[in-house]
């Protein structure tokens, strides 16, 4: 009996599997970077391709991330009421620095540096923390969850026929459905007969 033992080994260790979600969830954010100069840029932003048992049990962990960004971004600009004016080491900041109302920043950004730090250790990648920050923490503070997409792909990998998913952000490319017309019959006037 397998009771209660949720996730998928893939044929590894426990801190092999650890490391093989980690980069899968750092690769997905790190599209989202500018690339632009870079020698290997993603050919799509915001989108991986995967196997689908990776793609299902990746998915947790960049939604995870992406509200705990959330959540750090709403503290970032309660904080900002108290932030300083003055330049970094400049007298006024130094006052500043010893006020109460320094007091109260730290209070506010508190909550904000914890998330950055928890999602440093969920993700392993600095600059993927960021991008999460910066880029796709925002685009999603109206949406209450479900970040992420799973769409299979039809063709299998090449070498082991393993089946093949795109993993990617919700909003960027969604499909805008579009109802067919219902298609209006005219009416004939009473007591003409209707010609075919």
């Amino acid at each position: 009996m397998r009771h209660r033992r949720a996730g998928r080994k893939f044929g590894r260790n426990p801190k092999h599997q650890r490391a093989l979600l980690r980069g899968l969830a750092s690769a997905l954010f790190l599209t989202e970077r500018d690339a632009e100069f870079e020698p290997n840029p993603p050919k799509v932003k915001g989108r991986i391709i995967t196997t689908v048992h990776k793609a299902k049990e990746v998915r947790p962990l960049v939604e995870k991330c992406i509200t705990i960004a959330k959540k750090s971004l709403a503290a970032e600009q309660a904080a900002e009421q108290f932030a300083p004016r003055a330049e970094r080491n400049s007298e006024p900041w130094k006052q500043w620095r010893n006020s109460e109302q320094w007091q109260q920043w730290n209070a506010a950004i508190a909550p904000a540096v914890a998330g950055r730090r928890r999602c440093r250790v969920l993700l392993g990648d600095k600059v993927a923390v960021r991008v999460l920050f910066d880029v796709v923490a925002e685009r999603f503070m109206d949406r209450p969850g479900g970040y992420t997409r799973i769409v299979r792909l039809a063709k299998p990998r090449l070498g082991d026929a393993g089946a093949q998913a795109i993993l990617e952000f919700v909003g960027v490319r969604d499909r805008v459905i579009q109802r067919s017309q219902k298609p209006a019959f005219e009416e004939a006037p009473a007591g003409e007969p209707v010609s075919a």
